[in-house]
């Protein structure tokens, strides 16, 4: 047997004893054989680089970093799902769909599982590409992590349609969640709250290598071919799809009637703790596709499928006392602190309280019997209060008056939920949520530095603000807890590093209230460089595409601050990027499109969305994600939003196709 010949049955043999193992849970050879085979593959591999494969399963280990994940548009849209929470609601739509079916209706029910959507598109039995929901149109591609994932079929097997999309929830189990968490405490590492987040964090971090050491678990849940051609229904969509290699949850049935599609959902809502994974309700499909066709979308959702949310878990507990959180930006936030008590998994001891309306509006009082719910089963929060329970010489709560931490008034402005301390300059939570959120992965991204490193610097008064970061040495940190020498030396190198992040993250990094991630970059890119920036006032402020008179005061407030100037000046001395670099590689083609402003929207037959932003910009123009007066002409492909598509028909603004654009373009 030839070398290619010999990696090629490799590859086959351990890509079939993964599926049984993972998929089938039906393992057909030890441990030690599979490691033997693994390890002469990835030796012939290595000596044989020109045949490399990327599906090959030596790669489901990782090891390539990514840092900013690219947008990829799906083939075709993933619709959200339209929400019942009762039998009478389930019957309602019933009525609805037998509008367009006169027909018998057969109806699949599925788990409805708590994770991260994904779409995995497949051509010739090989996994091209690996892409998040996003907004239905278009998400991030995570290809190089998803591949770590040993439920996710890299190669495919049997009669499989030459290309298609298949859907599944990228889940993490229970388990699996329990195992890292006490990993991550035996590290003294904060333990993860939830599945839902650890498996939507685990697939956003940016080494492959990492997200292979997550227990990350695949279900598919949906099939779409290129041409509908080989497939009639749901149910046996996931069945050919097990056959094919794909992991299929257990769990779902054929019913011939909505009272049995509720004898599902009734059981599974009382055995849902039972399951290996999380869920939060139960998904109904009418199963024929012909009639899924007939019935269609609606602007939102697919009038052929439903969602049954199961009602929250509830727990009623004493609240014990209330204490005050400081962020960053001054702002204060209650937190009631409670008697511990299980819910839905968890024992919760905490819950935010949001704010003194919120006290107020519910009448909160110390030592009541207070009502708990996980919203979307995750964050707990306050939705009632025993009233029978509360002592008779209860009092109503007053709010704080002065700051917590500093003593400094609290201020209110009208308008505004939240109360705000002043004292920015000497406020310790202030001054290290401002560091934290300077150092965080969207703004600086400094490596060896993490937020309890921060609060240690800032408690042992040796910054006091984000421009000291850069002054820092060795020696000034090897003392910290749990800094050695080599720690110490790379976060150092760290913030060296840190002087290359170009000026739209520097400008989100300054920690400007309301300037988030994207109005920092349109700034950047109006503006060009900070001093420009600093000189404008809030009407010329205004006049920038996408920036209200709420933001334009908070920029103009924020540079009129004497303080925050003398920082901006120190960080231009240690080198920060405050303009931006120009590409010179791309030179404009034309001013066909000068001073116009144009927004995107839909699918696009030749050019990505991405390729056009880029055509626009080289030809004097500048894109807009949202549509105003001063939008000049939509540029719409399929599926534009209906949203947009209402609004530009109300403000008059011109919508234009993508032929007709090029037209303009190269005309």
């Amino acid at each position: 047997m030839d070398v290619n010949a010999k990696i090629n049955s490799l590859r086959e043999e351990l890509h079939e004893y993964n599926y049984q193992y993972y998929v089938l849970d039906n393992p057909i050879i030890s441990d030690y054989e599979f490691d033997l085979k693994y390890k002469e593959l990835q030796r012939l591999e290595k000596d044989h680089p020109e045949l490399y494969d990327s599906n090959s399963p030596t790669l489901r280990v990782g090891g390539e970093v990514t840092k900013e994940f690219e947008s990829s548009i799906h083939v075709n849209p993933m619709f959200s799902l339209d929400n019942s929470y009762s039998m009478d609601e389930l019957k309602d739509w019933e009525k609805r769909i037998r509008k367009y079916v006169d027909q018998p209706i057969e109806y699949t029910c599925e788990l409805k599982f708590d994770g991260v959507s994904i779409n995995l598109l497949y051509e010739n039995g090989k996994l091209i590409r690996a892409v998040t929901r996003g907004d239905g149109i278009q998400g991030d591609d995570v290809t190089v992590n998803v591949k770590t994932i040993p439920t996710v079929p890299l190669v495919l097997k049997g009669d499989y349609p030459k290309k298609f999309e298949a859907r599944g929830e990228i889940v993490m189990p229970i388990e699996g969640l329990k195992k890292l968490n006490q990993e991550r405490t035996a590290n003294n590492e904060d333990p993860f709250k939830n599945t839902r987040n650890t498996a939507s964090g685990s697939l956003k971090l940016q080494d492959s290598h990492e997200v292979s050491k997550r227990p990350l678990e695949c279900l598919l849940y949906s099939i779409k071919e290129e041409n509908d051609t080989s497939l009639n229904s749901q149910y046996d969509a996931l069945n050919k799809a097990s056959q094919w290699g794909f992991n299929i949850s257990k769990h779902y049935s054929l019913s011939n009637s909505i009272d049995q599609v509720y004898d599902f959902v009734k059981l599974w809502e009382e055995n849902r703790h039972s399951l290996p994974y999380d869920i939060d309700g139960i998904v109904i499909k009418v199963n024929n596709f012909i009639q899924q066709k007939a019935l269609g979308y609606t602007s939102k959702f697919p009038r052929w499928a439903i969602a049954y949310k199961f009602k929250p878990d509830q727990a009623l507990t004493k609240l014990l006392s209330i204490s005050y959180q400081v962020g960053r930006t001054g702002a204060i936030t209650p937190v009631a602190n409670l008697k511990p008590i299980e819910l839905a998994g968890t024992v919760v001891k905490r819950a935010s309280l949001h704010n003194s309306d919120f006290i107020s509006k519910m009448d909160l009082r110390i030592n009541d019997y207070v009502y708990l719910e996980k919203g979307g089963d995750i964050i707990p929060k306050i939705v009632g209060i025993d009233k029978e329970k509360r002592n008779f010489d209860s009092s109503t709560l007053e709010y704080i008056s002065t700051c917590p931490k500093c003593n400094s008034q609290l201020i209110k402005n009208e308008g505004e939920a939240n109360h705000y301390c002043m004292n920015s300059s000497f406020c310790s939570p202030q001054i290290i949520g401002r560091i934290q959120h300077f150092i965080s992965r969207k703004a600086m991204d400094i490596d060896g530095l993490g937020a309890e490193t921060v609060a240690l610097l800032v408690n042992s008064n040796i910054i006091r603000n984000y421009s000291d970061l850069y002054s820092l040495s060795v020696d000034d940190v090897i003392h910290l807890e749990r800094m050695a020498e080599k720690s110490s030396k790379n976060l150092i190198d760290g913030i060296k590093q840190s002087l290359t992040i170009p000026f739209e993250r520097v400008l989100y990094a300054l920690g400007i209230r309301h300037v988030g991630v994207t109005v920092a970059k349109t700034l950047a890119r109006h503006y060009k460089n900070i001093d420009s920036l600093m000189l404008a006032d809030v009407l010329e402020l205004e006049s920038v595409d996408e920036i209200g008179e709420k933001i334009a005061s908070s920029v103009k407030e924020f540079f009129n601050d004497k303080e925050a100037l003398e920082i901006i000046n120190t960080l231009k001395l240690h080198g920060l990027q405050f303009e931006i670099i120009e590409n010179n590689n791309d030179e404009q083609l034309s001013e066909k499109l000068i001073n116009k402003s144009i927004v995107i929207s839909g699918v696009f037959e030749k050019y990505s969305r991405d390729e056009l932003k880029k055509l626009i910009e080289l030809n004097g123009g500048k894109t807009s994600s949202s549509i105003s007066k001063n939008t000049s002409f939509i540029l719409a492909g399929e599926n534009m939003g209906p949203s947009k598509k209402q609004k530009a028909e109300e403000l008059g603004v011109k919508i234009i196709s993508e032929e007709d654009f090029v037209k303009i373009i190269y005309s």
